[in-house]
């Protein structure tokens, strides 16, 4: 069998824990905790360690995936579980007040510690917008100059999780092919 990591990093709230929940074909391993960081987001719990969760794409293809905390304290658990993944998947709270900047540091953390890295957008929240429109993160990347996919999702739904991995996939493979 051949099994691919695959990381779902991004900030607190952002629905990093909820997706690997959605998607998982097994009980999902979660380090949640009660939230005592409220400034930040008001959640009830948030997650200090590792999430981890399955999903068999086929009878020969296994996906784990790794969810990272989303508070910056944490950032040295990010370098460790971005060890060995095939790529990552950044999840950003589209209703936070500050979702490009999101956007803006995760990206730049995971390029500034490997500037081959697979990345792929997931923005959550979409239905709760605070202002910032969707045409936004897609400017803030023509500035940039980043080519990585971007995807409105709802972390809570399978088939959106499903899209996001099998998105990241598509783009490993289209890589190699070059």
């Amino acid at each position: 069998m051949t099994r691919y990591k695959i990381v779902f990093a991004g900030a607190m709230g952002a629905g990093k824990t909820t997706a690997i929940h959605a998607i998982s074909d097994t009980e999902p391993v979660s380090t949640d905790v009660a939230n005592l960081d409220t400034s930040r987001h008001d959640k009830a719990m948030t997650t200090i360690g590792i999430d981890y969760g399955s999903v068999h794409i086929d009878d020969e293809t296994e996906v784990v995936i790794y969810g990272t905390p989303g508070q910056e304290r944490f950032e040295f658990v990010w370098k460790i579980v971005q060890q060995g993944a095939l790529g990552t998947i950044i999840f950003v709270d589209h209703a936070s007040s500050a979702p490009l900047d999101q956007v803006a540091y995760y990206v730049e953390h995971y390029l500034g510690n490997d500037p081959a890295a697979r990345l792929i957008l997931a923005i959550t929240h979409v239905d709760e917008s605070r202002g910032t429109s969707t045409e936004q993160y897609f400017q803030l990347m023509q500035q940039r100059g980043w080519q990585i996919p971007l995807f409105f999702v709802d972390a809570r739904q399978r088939a959106d999780v499903a899209m996001l991995i099998n998105a990241l996939i598509a783009l490993i493979e289209a890589q190699l092919d070059t």
